[in-house]
């Protein structure tokens, strides 16, 4: 009888670290909450959208840990720093960050990473070329949520929500750094699959 856990059946870059069960699912999807909030804090500060290292959390953690545990981690993510842990930007915290501009970022990683997980399922975060086209969608899709929802949020603040003006407020500052964020995530995971086959085959 197999171990209970989320994993999915074709295995991802913390299948061949961990040992299937619900034990390392735990352990595995801690982990990703505690990148993502360490890498929160490395922040260019902006307003109203700061430019920080979670998006590159969010991909790592989507790709290594797969769709279903992924987006968990993220949703966990969400869900302790609205109840007051300060895991978001500026070591913040709270529901208002949540309902203000920033939070259909936050909301948006958790779809992001159920997707870039989906296409790891699907060894996506092999290679280099793969990687790349995977942790750019990734990216994008953060965006697809977050900028409708800083719309959203600029209209209530009483300030201009028009497209041009969320996209130089919530996309234009964000497009090169998400680039080089997802370049990274697209050599670190490749690197990472070659040292954990060298040391099964060693």
């Amino acid at each position: 009888m197999t171990s209970l856990s989320l994993a999915a059946p074709r295995p991802v870059l913390v299948d061949r670290v961990l040992p299937r069960g619900i034990v390392a699912d735990v352990a595995a999807i801690s982990t990703g909450v505690a990148l993502t909030a360490v890498l929160a804090q490395v922040a260019v500060p902006l307003w109203p959208v700061p430019v920080t290292g979670q998006t590159l959390a969010v991909l790592l953690v989507g790709a290594s840990l797969g769709a279903a545990r992924g987006s968990i981690a993220m949703a966990l993510y969400a869900l302790v720093g609205g109840l007051g842990l300060p895991v978001f930007s500026d070591a913040s915290a709270g529901w208002t960050i949540i309902a203000g501009p920033t939070g259909g970022y936050i909301l948006g990683f958790i779809l992001a990473a159920a997707i870039v997980g989906w296409a790891a399922e699907r060894e996506w975060d092999r290679g280099w070329l793969k990687p790349a086209v995977t942790f750019i969608g990734g990216s994008l899709v953060v965006f697809a949520v977050g900028l409708p929802w800083l719309a959203m949020s600029l209209g209530q603040l009483g300030l201009p929500n028009d497209l041009q003006s969320v996209l130089i407020g919530g996309f234009y500052p964000f497009i090169i750094g998400g680039l080089i964020k997802a370049a990274i995530a697209a050599a670190v995971l490749p690197l990472a699959w070659k040292a954990v086959e060298k040391r099964r085959n060693a």
